[in-house]
């Protein structure tokens, strides 16, 4: 379902349905770079992890920051919005938050520690390190789309040009609102297993692997960087600090959404939990938007439609 949008120039309909492909395409055809950024923060300094595919030097393209969902995972299960990096030159900045996989990890802090304002502190911070505050567009997967909205609400950056919300959610209600709605075609241990969340981590990753196959990611077999990344919390070695300090507890931007300025693309899975009623507040309230529906996919049509969603990016980017 392509939704109706406030741009006619939106024509979506000329994409064709594509199947997904499995892993990185042409990689090593685009220059990659990594480092570590210095983030100073309430006092201590700690390290975030980056990744850029593509040239920052030569500035023919906006670059797109990337951030991925969780919290607490690493952004290697969104690598495949690279292509645009091999596919049109757009340089493509992923990066680790604080907390979890390549960046600092802070096992001891308490939960009240690990806030919204921290984490679009990073983000702000990463975007000067890079020295892209100027110009620069961002996507947000899941939580990480509630990083960029926040960004954006909170900061009204100069530099942000477009926007993009994929599979994220207006508020902690709705989104609790449509778990609970999908969880009743599940059966008693895997509906319990969620309820039992973080504090059972192995009964809740056993549930929300089941969950998942239908309602997360429905590529089979499951990507290796999607795996890696779930690993960064429910592995043997894994970190379960932020994921367990339930940060957006009574969250929403539900009524702030009036400052998001930019131009903006909300993006959802036709079996998401993301479900219409989730995203739709972002439709309602962002002045200048546009919303598609990807019907073949869940939680993340960058894997299941994967050359689809790259071609809507990158139309989307160039408008």
């Amino acid at each position: 379902m392509t939704h109706l949008t406030r741009s006619c120039n939106w024509i979506l309909a000329l994409f064709s349905s594509l199947t997904c492909l499995n892993g990185v395409t042409d990689v090593e055809k685009v220059a990659v770079s990594e480092g570590t950024v210095p983030f100073a923060y309430g006092g201590e300094t700690y390290q975030t992890y980056y990744k850029v595919y593509g040239d920052l030097a030569n500035g023919a393209h906006t670059p797109l920051v990337v951030i991925h969902g969780g919290p607490g995972v690493s952004h290697d299960y969104m690598l495949p919005i690279s292509d645009l990096a091999t596919r049109a030159s757009v340089p493509v900045i992923f990066y680790d938050q604080i907390g979890g996989a390549r960046s600092t990890h802070l096992r001891s802090k308490p939960a009240n520690f690990w806030t919204i304002d921290l984490f679009v502190g990073e983000l702000d911070n990463l975007l000067s390190y890079l020295s892209i505050r100027e110009s620069f567009d961002l996507i947000g997967h899941s939580w990480g789309g509630v990083i960029g909205a926040e960004y954006e609400v909170r900061r009204q950056p100069a530099g942000l040009q477009h926007l993009i919300l994929s599979d994220s959610l207006a508020s902690e209600e709705l989104w609790g609102r449509s778990t609970a709605q999908l969880l009743e075609a599940f059966p008693t241990e895997v509906q319990e297993g969620i309820a039992a969340g973080m504090s059972e981590p192995k009964r809740f990753e056993a549930a929300m692997r089941k969950f998942n196959e239908v309602h997360g990611c429905t590529v089979k077999p499951t990507p290796k960087e999607l795996v890696y990344s779930l690993d960064q919390i429910f592995g043997e070695s894994g970190d379960t600090t932020v994921a367990s300090a339930n940060i957006l507890s009574d969250w929403s931007i539900v009524e702030r959404l009036h400052f998001v300025t930019v131009p903006t693309l909300i993006i959802n899975g036709g079996s998401d939990v993301a479900q219409d009623f989730v995203v739709a507040p972002f439709y309602e309230r962002i002045p200048d938007v546009k919303w598609i529906t990807f019907q073949n996919s869940s939680h993340m049509p960058f894997w299941e439609e994967r050359e689809r969603y790259i071609d809507v990016l990158l139309t989307f980017l160039s408008l």
